[in-house]
């Protein structure tokens, strides 16, 4: 702790957003940066508090008061080496995690200024790369071979993670690049994919094998994994979206935020999309149903190509300003959020549900009908309820987004990637070690818990890495 009174003398600094009027008319990150004084001055406003809640409130564990402290001494290489034996990627989730650790700040509590734990860390792991700090690791291989079924945040944790223990690591993808949801799923105003990029040319420099464009279970039999590797590794996260089977669903126009937001993050990087397939808001009035980031990430993207204009909706009620005392400090608040997209433009409304969808002769989306509801306060142990109020109303849309999160795919991601008899389709299970009731295949990520933070699919991933290292060395394996 450079500055016992820093925190008291120095307010908290933001990089800010590009402003809006230049930033809308392109896909490029939004965010900007700090300089290395004002950042190194940012640092030192962490209090090294005797019990740090930021690390507590980290999925993966991250030292934050550690590197802060190298940080404001300037000693950039220390902080990356602090930063990097918690987390395998911080150039990721410095720019796409919501920061939990901030949240628990013990400055958050007190004047509502915790320090910029999230941009602190993505300037360290720029400065590692920019500096050269960042190099290819050779690690002495100890002959064993692990399939990782996967390359989102926890396939690549658990890859990288087993490279650096010695095994050769094989990551089938079965998108035409790696990174799962960060590649086409994050739009690139958030995560720029030259950073993905940049990542993946590492690790295949450490000796990973990336094979795009193969569906195991379609391309590839799951047999065969298994008899030519030693462990499995199934990271296929969470891809099956929740529908609205209301009447009008088949209507043209109405599409899963995942299949909009992959789409557009395809045209980027070059790839031919058919004209009659490619999903376009431009001059189109834009329903987004949902009120969750991947919501807010729909919004950006059709305010970027042109909509006339955005609304999203949220079937809950409007979450409080600044302090909910239902979620208390140091816990993730359940508040208010305003995110950039927000700010691009879009008419946010709360307490609604959507009846059904109304569409032209020729089978085309022009209308959908909402309705308000109210949720009644639950007795004690029960769940809020829903009350239906009869208030109808119609919005005119001609293209909606359905952003309502993702069912468990447990199930039926081991039955339909890595089930080898139909009589293994039958309670199939992980547990707490990350292994599957499949003789040497593991589970982790989305694809166990649900879709939730990269932040923690990569928490998954490295201790589902520990527990393969682990099995294999009790086998006598290694």
């Amino acid at each position: 702790m450079g500055n016992p009174k820093a925190f008291l003398t120095i307010p908290r600094q933001e990089a800010g957003y590009r402003p809006v009027h230049e930033r809308i008319n392109d896909f490029s990150e939004i965010e900007q940066t700090l300089n290395g004084n004002d950042r190194r001055t940012q640092a030192s406003r962490c209090m090294d508090c005797g019990v740090p809640f930021c690390h507590w409130a980290c999925p993966i564990g991250n030292r934050q008061p550690e590197w802060q402290d190298l940080l404001h001494k300037g000693r950039w290489l220390e902080a990356y080496k602090i930063l990097e034996q918690t987390c395998d990627f911080p150039e990721f989730t410095g720019r796409i995690c919501p920061a939990l650790c901030e949240k628990s700040c013990v400055l958050y509590l007190s004047i509502h200024e915790p320090v910029t734990i999230r941009e602190n860390e993505a300037a360290i792991a720029e400065a590692a790369f920019r500096e050269g700090f960042i190099k290819p690791v050779k690690p002495l291989r100890n002959g064993k071979k692990i399939a990782v079924v996967g390359s989102g945040p926890a396939g690549l944790t658990v890859a990288n993670q087993l490279n650096r223990k010695g095994f050769e690591v094989t990551v089938f993808e079965k998108d035409e690049l790696a990174g799962g949801l960060l590649r086409f799923g994050i739009p690139n105003f958030k995560l720029g994919k030259n950073i993905i990029d940049r990542r993946i040319n590492l690790m295949e420099k450490e000796g990973i094998i990336f094979k795009t464009k193969i569906h195991v279970g379609k391309d590839i039999k799951a047999r065969k994994l298994v008899e030519t590797f030693d462990a499995v590794c199934l990271a296929v996260g969470s891809e099956v979206p929740r529908d609205l089977p209301v009447e009008g669903r088949h209507l043209k126009g109405i599409h899963f935020a995942l299949e909009y937001l992959g789409q557009q993050n395809r045209l980027i990087e070059g790839f031919k999309i058919p004209d009659k397939e490619i999903i376009n808001a431009k001059h189109k009035n834009v329903l987004v149903i949902g009120g969750g980031d991947t919501g807010s990430d729909c919004v950006g993207t059709a305010n970027r190509q042109g909509a006339k204009n955005v609304t999203q909706i949220e079937i809950l009620p409007q979450p409080p300003i600044d302090f909910n005392p239902a979620t208390p400090w140091p816990v993730w608040p359940q508040i208010l959020k305003t995110s950039s997209s927000h700010e691009e433009g879009c008419t946010r409304r709360w307490n609604l549900t959507t009846n059904k969808f109304t569409g032209d002769n020729k089978g085309n989306l022009k209308e959908v009908e909402v309705e308000q509801v109210e949720w009644i306060k639950p007795n004690a142990g029960s769940r809020p309820e829903m009350k239906l109020t009869g208030k109808k109303e119609i919005i005119k849309a001609e293209l909606v987004f359905l952003c309502m999160g993702f069912v468990n795919p447990l199930q039926d991601a081991l039955i339909k990637e890595l089930t080898l008899h139909t009589d293994q389709r039958k309670n199939i299970a992980v547990d707490d070690k990350y292994k599957t009731s499949l003789e040497k295949v593991f589970a982790c990520g989305d694809a166990v818990s649900g879709a939730s933070l990269a932040v923690k699919a990569m928490a998954s991933g490295r201790k589902a890495a520990e527990e393969i290292d682990k099995q294999i060395r009790i086998k006598n394996y290694v």
